[in-house]
C-alpha cells in the first residue's frame, strides 16, 4: 500500500486495492517486486492483450489471474495494464484456518499470468459479488467475526475460480486440444532425433518449457482434457512407442529400454508392466 500511495488498511494483513483510485504516475516500473501477499487480480472489462512482465495477461472481456508469495514480479509499463481491482491477503492471515493448509489445492497460484482464468458475464456477477462482499467488510470495523467472515470469503473465490478453470478448459477446447496435439508431435520428435539417448526420459520441465506454459497448468489442463498428468501422459507415449519397438524390431529389452532414455531395465520392465499389466516380453510373444 506504501508503494501505491494508500492509507493503511483497517487489517494490516488483507487489502482490496481499487486501481481507479491510484493516480497513474504512482504505479512503479521497471522495478521488480517480490510480493509477501496472494493476490488475485479481477479485471471486469477489459479488452484485448497487456503485457505483464515478459507474459501476457489475454483477458477478451475480463478475468482472474493469481500471484503466490515471493513471485517476482515485473510491473508492466502500460498503465491501462492496471485496470480493475486486486485483493491481497497475507499467509499469516489464514494460517490458522483449514484454508491455510489447503492453499496448495489450489493450483492457478502456480500458473503463469498469462494462464489466467476466462470468465462468462454470469461468472463475472458472481466474482464481482464476492469482491464487494469482501470490499463492504474491509470498510467495516474490525471485530470478533471479521476475520472468519473474510477467510470464508476468500475460500468461496477461490473454489468459484477452481470450477471456472474447469470450465475453461472444456470450453476452450480447440486451444487446448492444440496444445495437447503440440505435446504428441514434441515427444514424437523427441524420440525420433534420439534426444532420449544424450538426455534420458522428456521430463514434465522440458515439455512445459517447449510448450511454454507453466507446469501446473499443463498438468490441470491434461487433467481436465485427458484424466492424466503431464507425468502419466509422458508415460502412456513411452510405453507406446516400446511397444512399436517390441512388436517391430529384435531389439532387446535392455536395448530398448536404453533407446528410450531409461537407465535401467528393470525400471522400464516395472513402467511396462504398471501400464499393461504383461511384462514387455511376454508382450512381444503375442507378435511372434
Amino acid at each position: 500500500m506504501r508503494i501505491l500511495e494508500l492509507p493503511a488498511p483497517l487489517h494490516p494483513l488483507i487489502a482490496l486495492v481499487d486501481y481507479q483510485k491510484v493516480p497513474v504516475e504512482i504505479f512503479p516500473k521497471r522495478q521488480r517486486i517480490s510480493l509477501d501477499f496472494y493476490k488475485i487480480s479481477f479485471k471486469p472489462s477489459f479488452r484485448g492483450q497487456i503485457k505483464y512482465g515478459q507474459d501476457y495477461y489475454d483477458f477478451e472481456e475480463g478475468g482472474l489471474a493469481f500471484l503466490k508469495p515471493k513471485q517476482i514480479v515485473l510491473p508492466p509499463e502500460d498503465v491501462q495494464s492496471y485496470e480493475g481491482v486486486a485483493l491481497y491477503f497475507h499467509p499469516d492471515f489464514i494460517r490458522n484456518y483449514p484454508l491455510g493448509s489447503r492453499m496448495n489445492a489450489y493450483g492457478f497460484f502456480s500458473y503463469d499470468v498469462s494462464e489466467a482464468l476466462f470468465l462468462s458475464a454470469k461468472e463475472k456477477e458472481i466474482i464481482a459479488g464476492l469482491f464487494d462482499v469482501i470490499a463492504g467488510e474491509l470498510d467495516t470495523n474490525i471485530d470478533a467475526f471479521s476475520q472468519d467472515v473474510l477467510v470464508s470469503q476468500i475460500e468461496l473465490l477461490l473454489n468459484y475460480s477452481n470450477r471456472f478453470y474447469n470450465r475453461q478448459f472444456i470450453t476452450r477446447k480447440a486451444v487446448n486440444h492444440d496444445i495437447i496435439t503440440a505435446m504428441d508431435r514434441l515427444l514424437s520428435r523427441y524420440f525420433e532425433e534420439e534426444n532420449s539417448l544424450k538426455n534420458g526420459l522428456p521430463s514434465v520441465k522440458y515439455i512445459s518449457a517447449e510448450l511454454k506454459l507453466s507446469q501446473r497448468y499443463l498438468s490441470d489442463m491434461l487433467s481436465s482434457l485427458t484424466g492424466m498428468n503431464t507425468q502419466q501422459y509422458i508415460q502412456n507415449t513411452v510405453i507406446e512407442k516400446a511397444k512399436e519397438k517390441l512388436s517391430s524390431t529384435k531389439l532387446s529389452v535392455s536395448e530398448i529400454a536404453y533407446e528410450l532414455g531409461f537407465e535401467h531395465s528393470q525400471s522400464f520392465s516395472k513402467l511396462f508392466k504398471t501400464k499393461t499389466n504383461v511384462s514387455p516380453l511376454e508382450f512381444r510373444k503375442l507378435f511372434s
